[in-house]
């Protein structure tokens, strides 16, 4: 049984009327106290937070210590960060906000009710590499082939779409795995830093430089070593970085001593590197040493099918997805990649105060994208008109009447107001119709 606390009697029998929609047994209740009373016989409460004798905040409170195993979602006229939070930290399933869409609140009583309580909505810290779609099984049999090579990999692809990643499963699978993975983004760095970076530096080699420094090809030895964004490093840091791939012998900056290590190296470009190539931003020779094992990863737009999964394997458990905001996803163009993907997913984590990320909860970017289903907007009207006339008791029929009423007055006019050539073109019967239009007439 569901439990209504809520003083609004229009409110309490709207959401009676989804409750048992759903199959469930519902009571209403106006009072918090008497609320209380009937809490532990109930297997969910949904609960106002503006009732007239204590406030909702306190009646959860008490239901936390009087029945600690019922689920109980929170709603409320007036949202604000304190009340969010003060029903986060008292242990509520959800938090909603009116003006309520009963849709909104059935997908979120299923999924408090199916779902067993859990920690702090959050996005997994490591995803995996998934996906069915054709370029997908493409870039796995590369990375199998990766995997059992030592040669240089070069990872192309756009921002964000997981070369990092990539990068990362090949050093996992190969026999190197136990030894170190470093990774230094070179397009964040300026060039006299980048070179220290990779090198390292002998103390005194400028200004700041206090003590010898190891750079990230002496922290890899023995390990990985991956070079991301590399189409954007400085002729000169090309040079040294050349050497060190033909001989596995540099210099520190400001050092004289050669220092030979062994590692694997990745490298990863958005750019085309032989288009830097021909225009001479990238050395030729440096290009070939290293473009020996080539992996193209494709954009999230080329493999759409792939969403859904990916999507639930970012997200930890309790979170799941609503299928409408599954469609969300997969409709967007996703310029930002596997990338943005995952940050539209921490912002909907964020903000959701239940178990099931909607639609709104995404983006405003994502959500003001324009449908691609032409009913879409009529199906947004409708449940809206339709959650109206529930919360003032309309019964089935006076709904069916007042819908079939709009669209014939509409088909009417249409048709210049002649039922012949309506019945005619709707393939409608004459008879019938002329009853129905003559009930609008009067």
């Amino acid at each position: 049984m569901i439990l209504i606390i809520e003083d609004e009697p229009a409110l309490a029998t709207a959401l009676a009327t989804a409750c048992r929609r759903l199959g469930h047994e519902a009571e209403t209740c106006a009072s918090g106290r008497a609320g209380l009373e009937r809490l532990s016989a109930s297997s969910l409460a949904i609960l106002d937070i503006g009732l007239p004798d204590i406030s909702g905040l306190a009646v959860l409170e008490k239901a936390r210590a009087q029945a600690p195993g019922v689920p109980v979602i929170i709603i409320t006229a007036h949202g604000n960060l304190e009340n969010a939070v003060a029903a986060r930290k008292l242990g509520a399933a959800a938090y909603l906000v009116k003006p309520l869409d009963l849709r909104e609140v059935q997908q979120t009583i299923q999924q408090v009710l199916t779902t067993a309580p859990a920690a702090q909505p959050a996005v997994a810290p490591r995803p995996q590499m998934i996906g069915t779609a054709p370029a997908m099984q493409r870039v796995f049999l590369g990375i199998a082939h990766a995997s059992t090579s030592d040669a240089p990999v070069l990872l192309s692809g756009p921002t964000g779409a997981g070369k990092t990643l990539a990068a990362r499963v090949i050093h996992d699978h190969s026999p190197r795995a136990a030894a170190p993975f470093i990774t230094l983004h070179c397009g964040s760095l300026p060039e006299h830093l980048l070179e220290s970076e990779l090198f390292g530096h002998e103390k005194g080699a400028f200004t700041g430089a206090t003590s010898d420094r190891q750079g990230h090809i002496e922290r890899a030895a023995g390990g990985t070593l991956f070079l991301d964004e590399i189409g954007d490093i400085a002729p000169s840091v090309q040079a040294k970085l050349l050497r060190f791939v033909e001989e596995r012998a540099f210099t520190r900056v400001g050092g004289r001593t050669d220092i030979r290590v062994e590692l694997r190296l990745i490298i990863a470009t958005h750019k085309n590197l032989r288009d830097e190539v021909k225009a001479g931003r990238f050395r030729e020779d440096l290009f070939y040493r290293l473009h020996v094992l080539e992996l193209e990863l494709p954009p999230l737009r080329e493999r759409r099918a792939d969403i859904p999964a990916l999507a639930a394997n970012f997200l930890r458990a309790p979170l799941s997805l609503a299928p409408e905001t599954i469609a969300e996803l997969e409709r967007h163009d996703w310029p930002g990649n596997l990338r943005e993907l995952r940050n539209a997913l921490e912002h909907a984590a964020a903000v959701c105060t239940g178990p099931v990320l909607l639609p709104q909860h995404l983006p405003p970017h994502l959500r003001e994208l324009p449908a691609k289903d032409p009913d879409a907007p009529l199906i947004a009207a409708l449940a809206t008109w339709l959650d109206a006339r529930l919360a003032e008791k309309a019964t089935y029929r006076q709904i069916h009447d007042a819908i079939e009423s709009m669209a014939l007055r509409h088909l009417l006019a249409h048709f210049d107001g002649k039922p012949t050539i309506l019945a005619r073109e709707t393939g409608m019967n004459r008879v019938t119709l002329r009853k129905k239009v003559g009930r609008e007439i009067d």
